[in-house]
């Protein structure tokens, strides 16, 4: 999985990595009335809502959620310096989403990280220069190097 990160194996196209905003006002939850229930009834059961927790998360995360950010990082700025790419670098994106983190708190983690590298990038360069391209250089060699790590150390799970 990690090994086709950067070039090493061909991913299908998805849609775009997006975290929805935060609300911006705050909102206090609605106090429930209690219902009355008629002596000898029981009030009917109501089902847990809630999802099962998550495991504590791998050794790698810290890996995971700079992987995440150069994959952000990448996503615009090969873009940007056209090499029209950015699709592939999404893909790349949620099959590492998928491989690792499918719901929960780990999943926004890796979907933050991504947006905060494309954001970073969005808000600083508006035309390809030589130090966009010099960190589109970078970030591949820093995403390879990680990708392998990973791999190498924890496995290609």
């Amino acid at each position: 999985m990690f090994q086709s990160l950067f070039g090493w194996g061909r991913q299908q196209s998805a849609p775009r990595v997006t975290q929805p905003a935060p609300s911006q006002g705050k909102t206090k939850p609605k106090k429930k009335s209690a219902a009355k229930t008629p002596p000898g009834k029981q009030p009917p059961a109501q089902p847990e809502a809630q999802q099962p927790a998550e495991g504590p998360p791998p050794p790698y995360e810290p890996q995971l959620l700079r992987l995440s950010e150069i994959l952000g990082a990448l996503s615009y700025l090969r873009d940007l310096c056209g090499a029209e790419d950015g699709d592939d670098w999404r893909a790349k994106m949620s099959a590492l989403l998928e491989a690792e983190a499918k719901t929960g708190q780990r999943r926004l983690k890796l979907t933050g990280a991504f947006n905060r590298g494309f954001r970073g990038y969005e808000t600083t360069y508006r035309s390809c220069t030589p130090n966009a391209r010099t960190a589109i250089s970078r970030y591949l060699d820093e995403g390879g190097r990680i990708a392998h790590e990973i791999a190498y150390r924890y496995g290609n799970s």
